[in-house]
């Protein structure tokens, strides 16, 4: 597994407690606004954003990417509303924000989190 943090060195052997800090780290206006976890094959996961403001998209190599959601739509954050961190900006569904608590759970998908192709693909 490869571990990319915006303006970091990649981590070639990253532990779950160097994953979880680094996520819990991030900050959309800061110096690492986005991560990624890859695999040998070319997949990934990434997340995008801070605090309550965090996209998971995964991307299955050669195929398709996907983007997260959930059934707790933000009732502050409508669908179109832009997630703005140092790769661009986003615009978001209102049931694709996370925490960053959620972000970081002890599976790599936990039963809350569905998935819908992201857009573009």
């Amino acid at each position: 597994m490869k571990f990319d943090i915006e303006g970091k060195a990649a981590n070639i052997a990253p532990t779950p407690i160097q994953i979880t800090r680094a996520l819990k780290s991030l900050r959309s206006y800061g110096k690492s606004s986005y991560a990624s976890l890859t695999d040998g094959a070319g997949n990934y996961v990434q997340v995008a954003g801070s605090g309550v403001s965090c996209m998971i998209e995964r991307f299955e190599f050669g195929s398709q990417r996907w983007r997260a959601f959930h059934n707790n739509p933000s009732p502050v954050r409508p669908d179109g509303t832009i997630l703005v961190f140092g790769a661009g900006n986003i615009p978001m569904r209102s049931d694709e924000w996370f925490m960053a608590d959620q972000v970081v759970g002890g599976t790599p998908y936990p039963p809350f989190v569905h998935w819908r192709l992201a857009p573009g693909f």
